[in-house]
């Protein structure tokens, strides 16, 4: 199984806080590799929270074309964090180019657009990367997006943070998400890594989606340019979590009754059976198949996480005002954060959504049971 642990934290912490998570649970985690995602960025980027970050992996000859793309679009570097590599060999860890991290001036003429369209090109310019660097095989592109940097390898998590030197100050961010496995079911691809994201909406999991070929064949006739890729069964998470809520417009207490619809009983016992029934109906080849727990954020940067209907993957929710932790096990929460009061700890259960909003003052449950905050 995978290991999971996000961290959502007032102040900028180290993501070494979630790797050390990670390397608790390492007897759960095969040491195959890590998906890292930070949001709520501090230090240098603190002061620059339009700016989109680009993340990836590039060799030389990519980083060229990348500079003539990026110029062509009207790009400009404004600052930018090269992860300077040991010239010593590391087992497990495979020797590549640069490890980018760089934020970049929106073009002249962006500040007149509506968010929504520099949303819409900021991810069709991530897609052109991408396929750019499959063309080639030399770039691999994770984010493209504000405040957000995306790094994933494959490794030992511990020994990648070392190698990578992710303890530096210039990483410190609000919201962490770390998975600690490489995806095994298919071929070692880093697009396969978790955590996935697409514009704003971020998800890993520890589990398998034996649904997932209705589910991703339901989504690419969206026509929605996004909703592509799928080097993982997982991946379709994120993009369900983003239909949900921009494409049908549904809050977060909505995302379980996609995935995992109520029975018919316990559905005409709720206030809002009538309109579950047909979210059902419409929805059904987005229903999930197989054991998970899956940890979330949204562009509120809002933390949440949700399990399978048997609620066969294990997960906890824990902290204190101002800090908490969503973890696989216990013992990465004791880690991270061993003064809460672990009696108000959490194992959301098969109809609940564990959230903590921005102001991270306590852990909300959502149950399926309730009333739903619909649109008017």
């Amino acid at each position: 199984m995978c290991r999971l642990f996000a961290l959502t934290s007032k102040e900028p912490v180290s993501p070494m806080m979630a790797i050390k998570a990670l390397d608790v649970m390492k007897e759960g985690h095969d040491g195959s590799g890590m998906g890292l995602l930070l949001q709520g960025l501090g230090g240098p980027f603190e002061e620059m929270k339009e700016a989109p970050i680009l993340s990836g992996i590039f060799s030389e000859a990519g980083i060229r074309r990348l500079d003539l793309f990026m110029m062509d679009q009207g790009f400009l570097t404004k600052y930018k964090i090269s992860l300077k590599i040991s010239k010593k060999p590391v087992e497990g860890i495979p020797r590549r180019g640069l490890y980018l991290i760089r934020a970049y001036e929106l073009p002249e003429g962006w500040d007149t657009l509506e968010q929504e369209e520099i949303s819409r090109r900021l991810m069709m310019i991530r897609l052109k990367i991408r396929e750019m660097g499959e063309e080639k095989k030399d770039m691999i592109v994770f984010s493209f997006w504000p405040d957000t940097i995306m790094i994933k390898e494959i490794g030992d998590p511990m020994q990648l943070a070392g190698y990578l030197g992710l303890d530096r100050k210039e990483l410190k961010a609000r919201v962490i998400m770390a998975q600690g496995r490489q995806n095994t079911n298919y071929a070692i691809n880093l697009y396969a890594c978790h955590p996935f994201f697409i514009k704003g909406y971020c998800t890993m999991t520890n589990g398998e989606n034996t649904a997932f070929i209705p589910i991703k064949d339901f989504l690419t006739s969206r026509d929605f340019p996004g909703y592509r890729g799928y080097q993982s069964d997982s991946e379709v998470f994120a993009h369900i979590l983003h239909y949900s809520m921009v494409g049908l417009d549904l809050g977060i207490d909505a995302y379980k009754h996609v995935i995992t619809p109520l029975q018919e009983d316990d559905l005409q016992k709720h206030p809002d059976a009538d309109f579950l029934s047909h979210l059902k109906k419409t929805c059904r080849p987005l229903i999930i198949d197989g054991p998970n727990c899956v940890i979330g954020t949204l562009p509120d940067h809002s933390m949440f996480m949700v399990q399978d209907r048997k609620k066969l993957r294990p997960g906890v929710v824990g902290g204190k005002p101002g800090m908490y932790g969503f973890s696989s096990e216990i013992c990465g929460l004791d880690a991270v954060i061993p003064d809460r009061d672990k009696t108000k700890d959490i194992q959301p259960m098969n109809i609940d959504t564990a959230i903590v909003s921005p102001d991270r003052q306590e852990v909300k449950i959502c149950r399926q049971t309730e009333a739903l905050n619909l649109p008017l």
